[in-house]
């Protein structure tokens, strides 16, 4: 079953393109602005490596495994030497798919994976690495089962992206407190997108944010304060196999890895 997955993926990631999302959304095309370059190899305790977040030290980045995998984060470098290891005490590993961080030094960690539609209620992990300390957030859907593999933080607020099964293509934007209690989502956005929507990431200065798909990278401006899908900035194919986690290293360049174990930078020129 995993050789007819990944035959999938390759399938789909070889064939993904820009060009429906310029003709249907208006994305300008970025590719001759960005350089992506395999960097390093991720330690071999990450060996499905789906969500990122930056470390205290620069040059230093957590991650994690997708589902099944420990209730542990991995921080390595960027040569992809493990540098530490934390168990998040009072946690569970049902299908971890991305990170997330505020400006406190709290980690989230989205357990919202949904693949098989068999999931109603979910959690985001409130994790403090020096502190050693962890809080469950969950959460439930108005609508129909969802699957999310991709969220980031922003002024108080997390905003997840659903992956995108279905044949209409519809990414939904889903926005609630970064807080402690049970909390109800309904869509706040939803934007047609051909491609599944696998991590994201927000830029620090808060101006730009991106999408990680199985083949490209979509970019957004923030409307001010706002985020939603109402100004496409530019997309750009990424084809390097199973990609699932991206984070912003500056306002423009990212890192992103595979569950492959790849490490690489994607350079703004």
């Amino acid at each position: 079953m995993n050789k007819l997955i990944y035959l999938w993926l390759a399938v789909k990631t070889v064939f993904c393109t820009c060009q429906p999302d310029h003709r249907t959304n208006d994305f300008k095309k970025v590719k001759a602005h960005y350089k992506n370059s395999k960097i390093g190899k991720l330690p071999a305790v990450a060996s499905e490596s789906s969500g990122l977040a930056k470390g205290t030290q620069p040059g230093t980045f957590w991650t994690h495994n997708d589902s099944g995998g420990k209730p542990e984060l991995y921080l390595f470098d960027l040569s992809g030497k493990l540098r530490d290891t934390k168990a998040v005490p009072n946690a569970k590993n049902v299908d971890w798919e991305d990170l997330a961080q505020d400006d406190n030094g709290n980690i989230y960690i989205g357990d919202f994976g949904n693949n098989t539609s068999h999931r109603n209620k979910f959690d985001i992990y409130r994790f403090n690495p020096e502190q050693n300390s962890s809080e469950r957030i969950t959460f439930g859907y108005q609508s129909a089962p969802t699957d999310c593999e991709s969220f980031f933080y922003h002024q108080g607020s997390l905003y997840l992206f659903s992956k995108n099964w279905g044949k209409n293509k519809w990414v939904k934007m889903y926005r609630m407190p970064a807080e402690t209690g049970n909390h109800i989502l309904a869509a706040s956005d939803s934007i047609r997108i051909d491609a599944q929507v696998t991590s994201a990431a927000i830029s620090p200065d808060g101006k730009t944010f991106a999408l990680l798909t199985y083949g490209k990278v979509l970019l957004f401006e923030t409307a001010g304060d706002n985020i939603d899908f109402s100004k496409p900035k530019g997309c750009f194919r990424f084809s390097r196999k199973q990609t699932e986690a991206i984070e912003f290293l500056n306002n423009t360049d990212m890192l992103i890895t595979n569950e492959q174990g790849g490490i690489y930078r994607t350079t703004f020129r």
